[in-house]
């Protein structure tokens, strides 16, 4: 089953004229203040007995007025009780598809995923008993919370299902630690990727299987209510917590954890020393773990490289209730983790394990939510904590109500919404990426749209990655207008600037894509020619991470059209330009890769 659109969007869809009557419209008085629980539980019982759906309409006419009217704490009140009655009200049988679709669009469908989805008539709502219904709804703090987390590749039946389980046990707890069966929630909802939380173990070592839920919850609120967790949980929102209960150890080993490490939290950075780096390992060529098992206590006595100590390090900080990240990128001669962590004041530190002379110029890292990965520009917003600041608050009621307006179809009011969100948070990209869905559903010209797009890389040029993404943007737009020179001009400014900083990976992302252009595009000699020029003009001193977006990919390409001169000579001219040193992980590669092409096959 297919639907037209990639969007998450839940439409309200029952009405009178559906068979529904509709609830008299909230008054005048009453909409440009929040929810009185009066009126939430009038609400709440009306859905015991026509369902969720039919109430959202009299929510959001309320939330709307309140909008119009800049009353916007009432509006952002009245539009999550909306949000709750569309959710709630919305049907399996409609809810999976479009589920299915924000997967596939996002790229995060992997092997562990079930094969098949249940689709009935059936409601979110049927999920949750009634009584966490009317905490749900009634919670204002949980309400903000949880829409301004959920993402379009939740599986919200089964984040349902857990928050249900895990209230009908302790509901006191549950209260009590709600963004923490929150986060269990969102990260428990479908199974792990096998490449989580890296590549180099096997999966019979490492089964990577999350926790029962209802276990991980009592496991976690039984270490802070004991003191040994080194952050308060209860005062961590779901959006750090999703750091914590992410651990891919099982919790006996988290126990473990614990009595292995009982040091402060400014010392967690020498967790990742603690592991004897295994230079023999490194030496004969042995990326993947050798052990049976890849249990802590075996890391710590057989050593490890930097995929093990960076494990290693960040499992600690989960036992010891401290989000952690574990970051992977590449460097001149080779590919590199460490790790990152929550400190004390509440700040990410994302340098812990990383080799300041390799020039690790990009982290990535994944989140445990989606499971998509994400680049320097999220770890620096997250170490930055913009979010939380009231300009952005009042940015995202803004991008809130620009969203609910352009699924309305009043592009125009979209538009000025969004446009008050970016103002007073230049950082909110999705405000941004509405702004320009705003400005093609009014049939803006490609010029203004381009501007646009100009704009939003000027509001990020602080972080390089997202700025080169709308410039490259820009120039894609230039080429489908005819401008092709002027699109060149557009990309070879942003990988120059890329040098200038620092950030070979941009110029790298540059030679990656033109090479690729000419590989879909152009015949094979035009396809050299454009190997060669992105070889000679990025590819100086630019390492492992030129090797691999641009050098193995061509080359690869080249043996499959059987032009193994061709992919010999493309292997050579990038050897010379990359400058390899002898015995790195780059040169390894390469002689990898030449006997890829010597192969017979």
């Amino acid at each position: 089953m297919r639907v037209a659109s990639h969007l998450f969007v839940f439409p309200a869809v029952f009405s009178a004229a559906a068979g529904v009557l509709a609830q008299p419209a909230v008054p005048e008085a009453e909409a440009l203040a929040p929810p009185t629980p009066p009126r939430l539980a009038a609400i709440h019982a009306a859905a015991q007995r026509e369902g969720w759906a039919p109430q959202g309409a009299l929510l959001r006419s309320a939330a709307i007025r309140a909008y119009e009217r800049e009353k916007y704490p009432a509006a952002e009140a009245w539009l999550n009780a909306h949000r709750w009655a569309v959710l709630l009200g919305t049907s399996t049988a409609d809810f999976v598809p479009r589920w299915m679709e924000a997967v596939q669009a996002a790229r995060v469908a992997h092997e562990g995923m079930p094969p098949r989805y249940e689709l009935s008539a059936r409601p979110l709502a049927a999920a949750l008993p009634p009584d966490l219904q009317a905490w749900l709804i009634g919670n204002a703090g949980f309400s903000a919370e949880f829409f301004s987390l959920l993402a379009p590749v939740d599986y919200v039946p089964r984040v349902f299902g857990i928050l249900a389980e895990l209230h009908r046990r302790d509901p006191l707890k549950f209260r009590t630690y709600a963004s923490l069966a929150l986060a269990i929630a969102v990260v428990y909802d479908v199974p792990p990727p096998p490449i989580w939380p890296h590549a180099q173990v096997t999966p019979t070592a490492l089964p990577r299987k999350l926790p029962e839920p209802a276990e991980a919850f009592a496991w976690w609120v039984k270490q802070d209510q004991s003191g040994h967790t080194l952050h308060k949980l209860a005062r961590l929102g779901a959006g750090e917590l999703k750091f914590v209960v992410d651990s891919a150890a099982p919790l006996a080993e988290l126990d473990w954890a614990q009595a292995a490490w009982p040091h402060p939290l400014g010392q967690l950075p020498a967790a990742y020393t603690l592991i004897r780096y295994r230079k023999d390992r490194i030496a004969a060529d042995l990326p993947l773990w050798p052990g049976r098992s890849y249990k802590l206590a075996e890391i710590l006595a057989a050593g490890g490289i930097c995929s093990d100590q960076a494990y290693f390090a960040t499992e600690i900080g989960k036992a010891r209730g401290v989000p952690t990240l574990l970051i992977y990128g590449a460097g001149n001669d080779g590919r590199h983790a460490w790790f990152g962590y929550l400190d004390a004041n509440r700040k990410w530190q994302l340098d812990a394990g990383r080799y300041a002379e390799q020039r690790f110029v990009t982290g990535y890292a994944r989140d445990p939510q989606t499971w998509r990965e994400f680049s320097d520009h999220e770890l620096q917003f997250l170490s930055e904590r913009f979010r939380e600041l009231p300009s952005f608050k009042q940015s995202q009621t803004h991008a809130q109500f620009a969203v609910e307006y352009l699924s309305l179809g009043n592009a125009p009011a979209a538009g000025v919404a969004a446009r008050k969100a970016v103002n007073y948070e230049r950082r909110n990209q999705p405000a941004w990426e509405t702004l320009l869905a705003a400005a093609r559903t009014e049939g803006r010209d490609a010029k203004t749209i381009e501007n646009l797009m100009r704009e939003a890389a000027l509001a990020f040029q602080r972080y390089p990655d997202l700025e080169a993404q709308y410039v490259n943007r820009v120039a894609e737009s230039l080429r489908a207008r005819g401008e092709t020179s002027a699109a060149d001009a557009e990309v070879r400014r942003i990988a120059n600037k890329g040098k200038v900083t620092g950030r070979a990976d941009l110029s790298v992302q540059q030679a990656r894509d033109s090479v690729r252009r000419a590989m879909a595009t152009q015949p094979l000699a035009e396809q050299i020619r454009a190997y060669n020029s992105a070889v000679d003009t990025y590819g100086h001193g630019a390492g492992i991470g030129f090797f691999d977006e641009v050098v193995a990919g061509f080359v690869e390409h080249l043996v499959q059209l059987n032009q193994k001169a061709e992919a010999t000579r493309a292997i050579e001219r990038a050897r010379h330009a990359l400058k390899v040193e002898p015995n790195s992980q780059l040169a390894a590669e390469f002689e990898r890769l030449a006997q890829v092409v010597k192969s017979p096959k």
